[in-house]
């Protein structure tokens, strides 16, 4: 006890230039003294407490007392984020000034000084810009005025305070590359203009925007360090007195975080992917090579989202046959040992919205139902009732609430719930909406997924396109096809995703054609309680079962093709893809 008194004290006395006797003992009335003197300045309105008698007196100008000193004048950057500022507690011996001019302490963004927090900065693209990567060299060279790398012929948008303060690591910029532009008009200014680029504040992601890797770093991985990436901002203390600078540095490193706008405890990753069908030449495969061979390559991608989801159109049952690599008979079943491959891959929900799911019987439905539920997998879109089919499934991670909700939009014999059997429930659009309603209201991210008509093209039917964009006006952040046999085009509705069909996950069509071999996976980042972005993954097949994460030149020709078929909403962008119709 009498250590913390000692330490108290010694705060106090060098914030306020009060000497205490190194003989005397601290007394209680010290200590409370101390607290008070270190405390936030407090407004008689904040406290409640009643003005004293001679309160409506004019204010006397304060005289300096022989050998105190003089009260530390603190300028706070502009630049910085108003939260950020308005959340700043000071020490009574550390007054606010309006003017750089009048400080002797300075507290501002890319200056130097004792580092006391840092902002994160991200460097966005229009969404389908095909570029996933650049350099801070080829950057920083053509904010000077000679422009490298992708950034050749371009142009690059902030604000004025972002260029403030990169100006004020990088130097002022070149002429050509760097162009101001208002916050609310910024994504459709850099939209039309593409090639562009924009650099934005973390907390301003938005879904429209890809956020671009740096120096082959993304803010919005997990696994992102700050301290390594080129776009972090430090936010540094400096000042006439160091001995002040250090003191009142180490308190702002106590009340602020290392990253103040950015923080890794209120990111969550959702993985959402294809036709999963562990069935015929996949899972002939699977006996051959291992129950493990598909996830070889993708297995540490799925079990690294915070929400792994799987569309598994097919039951488990424990007569099922072995499995026949050609077989024309499309009434599947998938043995029950193959849960492991569902295991290994961290599956946290499953989707049971296919068209397959009762195709052995109600035995089997109800059979695999018990296995999920032994496995602790959540599962929706199908259900012992339809009434529990039509529930949604709600996580929560890392302080974000999300809900899964989805059906079967063909309906009839693909939906036992018609008939109040269990299975895939067919799509009641009335009830989808009030649920999703809910939801919001409730504050979750939506994510709603169709099993749907099966197009053997990139371009989604106008029955996709109604059903789906219904869903999205009901709120729905994001809207995924599950049922596709390969990657259609996507839709921005309002700021909603809609991804029509991501291709096969785990399904044998490797000889149904080109198109067939290859899809799509996508990373949905949940930040703060709200979809801020996403990421397109590309994979193709290299057998019945294993699927591979492409190289860039086939990624390329993949993206151009599904863009070509996409619709990007109130959006222009100024690149077209009509070559690859």
């Amino acid at each position: 006890m009498k250590t913390k008194i000692i330490l108290l004290l010694f705060i106090f006395t060098f914030l306020t230039g009060c000497a205490i006797p190194s003989a005397q003992q601290p007394t209680e009335g010290d200590i409370s003294e101390a607290l008070t003197a270190l405390a936030p300045k407090e407004t008689l309105a904040e406290t409640g407490a009643e003005a004293p008698d001679d309160a409506s007196a004019p204010e006397q100008e304060s005289t300096p007392v022989p050998g105190e000193p003089e009260v530390s004048r603190l300028w706070v950057d502009p630049m910085l984020p108003v939260n950020f500022t308005n959340g700043l507690v000071l020490p009574a011996a550390v007054e606010r000034v309006d003017t750089r001019e009048a400080a002797n302490l300075w507290l501002e963004a890319g200056g130097g000084g004792q580092q006391v927090s840092s902002l994160v900065y991200v460097l966005v693209a229009p969404f389908p810009a095909l570029e996933d990567a650049v350099s801070s060299a080829d950057l920083i060279q053509s904010w000077a005025g000679d422009q490298k790398g992708v950034f050749t012929g371009g142009r690059l948008y902030l604000t004025e305070a972002t260029k403030e303060i990169f100006a004020r690591m990088w130097g002022e910029p070149g002429t050509g590359f760097v162009n101001l532009s208002e916050q609310e008009e910024m994504l459709s200014t850099v939209w039309a203009a593409a090639p562009s680029w924009a650099l934005v504040p973390f907390e301003q992601l938005v879904p429209q925007w890809k956020v671009l890797q740096v120096d082959g770093i993304s803010p919005i991985w997990k696994e992102f360090e700050a301290g390594d990436y080129s776009l972090s901002v430090p936010v540094g203390l400096s000042g006439e007195n160091e001995e002040m600078v250090t003191q009142l540095a180490a308190a702002f490193s106590q009340g602020l975080p290392a990253v103040y706008n950015r923080d890794a405890d209120k990111m969550t990753t959702v993985v959402l992917t294809g036709v999963t069908a562990l069935v015929r030449a996949t899972a002939y495969e699977m006996e051959n090579e291992g129950v493990l061979h598909p996830a070889e390559a993708v297995g540490e991608f799925l079990r690294d989202a915070d929400i792994a989801h799987i569309s598994n159109e097919v039951p488990f049952a424990e007569a099922c046959p072995f499995p026949k690599p050609v077989s024309t008979r499309l009434v599947f079943c998938s043995a029950p040992k193959y849960m492991e491959l569902l295991e290994y891959i961290g599956t946290d929900v499953v989707e049971l919205t296919g068209d397959h799911f009762s195709d052995w019987g109600t035995e089997a439905t109800l059979y695999t139902f018990d296995l999920y539920d032994d496995k602790g997998m959540a599962y929706y879109g199908g259900g012992r009732t339809p009434e529990e089919g039509r529930k949604p499934i709600t996580f929560e991670n890392n302080g974000n609430k999300i809900a899964f909700i989805g059906c079967n939009g063909k309906g009839g014999v693909y939906t036992p719930s018609v008939q109040g059997l269990p299975g895939a429930v067919d799509c009641d659009f009335d009830l989808i909406q009030n649920e999703i309603g809910r939801l919001k209201d409730e504050g979750y991210v939506v994510i709603m997924t169709f099993q749907h008509h099966e197009l053997y093209s990139f371009d989604p039917s106008p029955t996709l396109t109604k059903d789906f964009e219904f869903t999205a006006q009901a709120g729905a952040d994001i809207v995924s096809g599950s049922q596709a046999h390969q990657p259609h085009g996507l839709e921005f509705y309002g700021d909603s995703l809609i991804m029509y069909g991501l291709g096969n996950l785990f399904f044998d069509q490797l000889l149904m054609g080109d198109n067939t071999t290859r899809a799509m996976m996508a990373r949905h980042i949940i930040y703060d309680g709200k979809y801020i972005s996403t990421e397109i993954f590309t994979i193709y097949f290299e057998d019945f079962s294993r699927p591979l994460f492409m190289d860039e030149s086939e990624r390329i020709r993949l993206l151009n093709q599904v863009f070509a078929y996409s619709e990007w909403g109130d959006l222009t962008y100024g690149l077209s893809f009509e070559a690859y119709k």
